[in-house]
């Protein structure tokens, strides 16, 4: 069973996306639990988090099914002591505000060591910023996303991926979601289904399948191997549909949420259900 659906907005409380995920026919979907263009927000209410279960509830949505995604203001592996600082208790926050919903997952984006530090010094330094968190929350698995690898960015390699969660000490609280424009522009090559299964292959002996949690699913705009991070409507970039056939039919991607993030939110219902059209 396949679980998609989009990030949609969580504007005027958390407690309409669900509400907002029912009305494009989505069966999972991604959100922020606050503004995240700011370090910090105000609280959720009982009624928030009342609320939010409650249309979940009614939508038929399992915590399983919704990926909650962090702010892009925080970087896990900031080189600078203040600036870390502010990341770490930012992003506690967001798994505090997820524990809350009773969600398990939060998606973000590793980090970046802006030229400021040794790449190397900068993954571990973010797996340090996961273990800080996971230490003081409960039932949340921290979701790391993979980067297209634009500027500084980490987490565009699977080596990456690995030495973060090889750092992380709930191997049990840690898993990855795989973005296919990421992945394409990185250098990976996912286009037909052979170059898509030696990449999935590449990630399994290098990572593991079994901490793939979730994915999202763009075309893209740039090339492959680009390292720009431009996502497109399914089927109207240089990946076209191949590979989201692929997805569509491999039980690897069973039961868990796969997110839209193209750029057009009008065509998401109809995104939908082309890919669930897909299924052969």
């Amino acid at each position: 069973m396949k679980y998609i659906g989009a990030h949609v907005s969580a504007s005027g409380g958390v407690e309409r996306a669900p509400q907002n995920a029912q009305s494009i026919g989505a069966k999972a979907f991604a959100m922020f639990t606050r503004n995240q263009r700011r370090w910090v927000s105000k609280p959720l209410t009982d009624k928030n988090i009342s609320q939010f279960k409650e249309h979940c509830n009614k939508g038929g949505y399992d915590p399983g099914h919704i990926l909650p995604h962090d702010s892009y203001l925080i970087n896990l592996g900031h080189p600078e002591a203040a600036a870390l600082e502010k990341s770490r208790a930012a992003f506690l926050d967001e798994m505090q505000r997820c524990e809350q919903l009773g969600l398990q997952y939060l998606n973000f984006h590793p980090g970046s060591h802006l030229n400021k530090m040794d790449p190397d010094h900068c993954l571990e330094r973010i797996a340090q910023s996961i273990n800080l968190a996971l230490d003081e929350t409960a039932g949340v698995t921290a979701v790391i996303e993979n980067t297209a690898g634009q500027g500084t960015n980490l987490g565009h390699q699977f080596e990456h991926l690995a030495r973060i969660i090889g750092n992380v000490q709930d191997k049990r609280r840690i898993g990855v979601c795989l973005d296919t424009c990421h992945t394409y522009s990185a250098g990976y090559d996912i286009k037909t289904v052979q170059a898509f299964e030696n990449t999935l292959q590449a990630f399994d002996d290098l990572v593991g399948i079994g901490y793939l949690k979730a994915m999202h699913l763009n075309d893209s705009k740039k090339v492959f191997g680009s390292r720009v991070d431009r996502h497109e409507c399914i089927g109207r970039g240089v990946l076209g549909l191949e590979p989201f056939k692929f997805i569509m039919n491999d039980p690897r991607f069973d039961h868990i949420p796969m997110i839209l993030e193209t750029p057009d939110p009008s065509i998401w219902e109809e995104e939908i259900k082309l890919l669930y059209g897909l299924i052969e």
